[in-house]
């Protein structure tokens, strides 16, 4: 098989395209040909090392979500069969055309829907209504969504709408995108170098973090509460919570799948059911081949898409 693998830190132009042996799925996991990958953030970071989500040992194949076909099965695996189209996460690498995921975490691909659709919907979908019920918003609360034009902040714009929040307030960091956002039912767009930035909001879902969190902090209104999801870090002085009484929740999917594992399947089925009916879009910038995964990142480093960013194996 063809993976796309790093063996030193550094922008895009250190991802080289190799021949390997597929992998062999151990307990728990399933081995998926892989139709469609997704590209994201903490992926693009990790090639640098730069310890916001850096630091894996070298030579490495980049971790995130796959679509495709189950062609092996692991130890104790159940409710799965080979021929079964999946979408998940895999850990070890999922840059290939060839990759392990863990079962429990898997989730069946719908016959109408094609891999392209599975990456670009669920996992983004799976972080936006997670942090949507984190935050729980009531009433007429606002909601300031944090790189609302990013492969999660678009679809978790559409599904505040849909849940009813009467004030989605768009933060991107160019007003190029803010068309796109009008166009998926964003009440305001603002960019990072407004002053008033979306203020004040009774919520934060925010997907950046580094420099931007103190400002988001500041943006909610006293007692408002802010999700954190994103791999870019940041420090908020704890007298920046107190005075507001406000309060921040760390997100890991994995914990949310763990903890609340009902919720999670909801969730998946009410993502397709948006979708199928036309309600919800899962826009996808562009579907890169996997020789050319340095572009895909490319355009993730210049934070240009408006979506989803897929590689094709």
């Amino acid at each position: 098989m063809r993976r796309v693998r790093f063996h030193t830190y550094g922008g895009p132009e250190v991802l080289r395209i190799e021949e390997a042996e597929a992998p062999a799925p151990g307990p728990g996991e399933l081995l998926v040909r892989t139709e469609a990958i997704g590209v994201s953030l903490p992926s693009v970071r990790r090639t640098r090392g730069d310890g916001k989500g850096g630091g894996v040992p070298l030579p490495a194949v980049l971790g995130g979500e796959v679509a495709g076909e189950v062609t092996g099965l692991g130890p104790d695996v159940t409710g799965f069969a080979v021929g079964d189209r999946v979408t998940s996460i895999s850990f070890t690498g999922s840059y290939a055309e060839a990759a392990t995921v863990p079962a429990a975490l898997a989730a069946r691909i719908p016959d109408a829907a094609t891999g392209v659709d599975a990456v670009a919907l669920v996992r983004g979908g799976q972080v936006a209504l997670a942090a949507l019920a984190t935050a729980a918003p009531t009433g007429p609360e606002s909601v300031l969504i944090t790189g609302a034009a990013s492969a999660t902040g678009h679809l978790a714009v559409q599904l505040a709408k849909l849940r009813g929040v009467p004030r989605v307030v768009a933060a991107v960091g160019s007003a190029a995108k803010a068309d796109f956002l009008y166009g998926l039912g964003a009440d305001e767009v603002v960019t990072y170098d407004d002053e008033t930035w979306g203020a004040p909001a009774d919520i934060v879902l925010d997907g950046v973090g580094g420099d931007l969190l103190p400002r988001a902090v500041a943006a909610l209104v006293p007692g408002g509460r802010l999700v954190f999801f994103n791999s870019g870090g940041g420090t908020v002085p704890a007298h920046a919570l107190l005075a507001g009484s406000k309060t921040i929740t760390g997100l890991t999917m994995a914990r949310f799948a763990a903890t609340r594992p009902e919720l999670y399947e909801r969730h998946g089925t009410e993502l397709w059911d948006h979708f199928f009916a036309g309600r919800l879009r899962a826009a996808v910038h562009a579907q890169v081949p996997l020789a050319e995964a340095a572009r895909a990142h490319e355009i993730i480093e210049a934070r240009a898409n408006l979506g989803k960013v897929v590689l094709l194996p």
